[in-house]
């Protein structure tokens, strides 16, 4: 008994750890990379304390090549973000304007009912009075209601052309040229632009940009 005791206390203390190492992200909601490799994890631990005649290694050491890889995924991610679409995929818009996307909510395999149910998780009862709602990489979905002030949306992330937002704030690459050339800087020097369909803007450059001028701290805010 005491063994066993002495190998859960083990087995928690470095699954701890490899959770750690892995990041915060693991804490909140996953994507479907993270959640296979915490459910992975979580099986090898427990083959670990309900078998005691196996050596600790048999499962720590696959444990922790899974974390390797996790923490090698998110590096490509960040270094790549061409590969974070291609892995986790894209965020939807699911409602314009108070209308529901059929086309895009049979594509997601979304039924009308889900997507009532995700509505009410955020308080709403009626998708006319939702401007947007987009269903996020992890499943989860966001909404903005005609109530509010319409939000900035992320047009530019990390020097990538987000082309599904602009044109959900209805602008199009001529007007992001004008928007770039305004700004001194190329595409690939924006760390994030938002847009609204107002055609004001939010346009944060990259710490290695050049910068002829501070605002706001390095927030450069406009109209186009």
């Amino acid at each position: 008994m005491l063994i066993l005791m002495l190998r859960t206390l083990l087995v928690y203390l470095l699954i701890l750890l490899a959770m750690r190492l892995m990041g915060k992200r693991q804490l909140g909601e996953l994507q479907p990379a993270e959640l296979v490799s915490t459910i992975l994890i979580s099986n090898l631990a427990s083959i670990s304390i309900e078998s005691p005649e196996l050596p600790l290694t048999a499962s720590l050491v696959p444990v922790f090549l899974i974390a390797a890889l996790e923490l090698l995924l998110s590096g490509l991610c960040f270094c790549w973000p061409g590969a974070a679409r291609l892995l986790f995929g894209s965020p939807v818009t699911v409602i314009r304007n108070g209308k529901i996307c059929r086309d895009t909510l049979r594509t997601l395999r979304f039924g009308t009912g889900d997507l009532l149910e995700a509505l009410r998780g955020k308080e709403v009862f009626d998708p006319a009075q939702v401007r947007w709602a987009v269903v996020e990489t992890n499943g989860s979905i966001s909404i903005c209601t005609m109530d509010e002030e319409e939000p900035f949306i992320p047009v530019i992330a990390d020097g990538q052309l987000l082309k599904d937002a602009l044109r959900l704030c209805g602008k199009d690459c001529q007007w992001l040229s004008q928007v770039l050339r305004k700004e001194s800087c190329s595409q690939a020097q924006v760390m994030l632009l938002l847009a609204r369909a107002d055609g004001k803007y939010r346009l944060i450059k990259k710490e290695n940009s050049p910068s002829p001028q501070k605002r706001n701290k390095g927030l450069w805010e406009g109209h186009l």
